[in-house]
């Protein structure tokens, strides 16, 4: 359907950003697919997505793994502006999937809500691990 573009930034490594982006295609969508630690950051670019997706910087960094603790992301008083250089320094902060419609932009955690960004959806999708899920509504 290329009059819904579907954008997904996307980690190949990551089970719920694999889950994403085959639930986008089972709703009849062929995404645009950003793999976003090959392509990269720039700090405008996270700005804005990080603002279409009502997302502050904190929120939208991966505190799985032990790269944002040792950078010292995760103590009080690390602005905004430090965690996004951090994100283009290192694109692998940046937590995944994020997913970019014209209903609008989320990062899709649980994979579930992706299908409120959609332009229809399948009436259940299997997730890798066997889990079934359906869209609300």
């Amino acid at each position: 359907m290329t009059d819904f573009p579907v954008t997904v930034f996307h980690n190949p490594a990551c089970g719920t950003s694999r889950n994403v982006l085959e639930m986008v295609r089972a709703s009849g969508h062929e995404p645009e697919v950003v793999e976003y630690l090959k392509a990269g950051w720039s700090a405008e670019q996270l700005r804005a997505l990080f603002a279409e997706a009502g997302l502050t910087p904190r929120a939208a960094m991966r505190t799985k793994g032990a790269l944002a603790g040792e950078l010292g992301l995760l103590e009080d008083g690390v602005d905004d502006d430090a965690i996004l250089a951090a994100m283009v320094e290192h694109p692998v902060l940046v937590e995944r999937p994020i997913v970019r419609t014209p209903k609008g932009a989320a990062l899709c955690r649980p994979s579930e809500k992706v299908f409120d960004l959609l332009d229809g959806a399948p009436g259940s999708f299997t997730k890798e691990d066997g889990e079934i899920v359906h869209p609300r509504g």
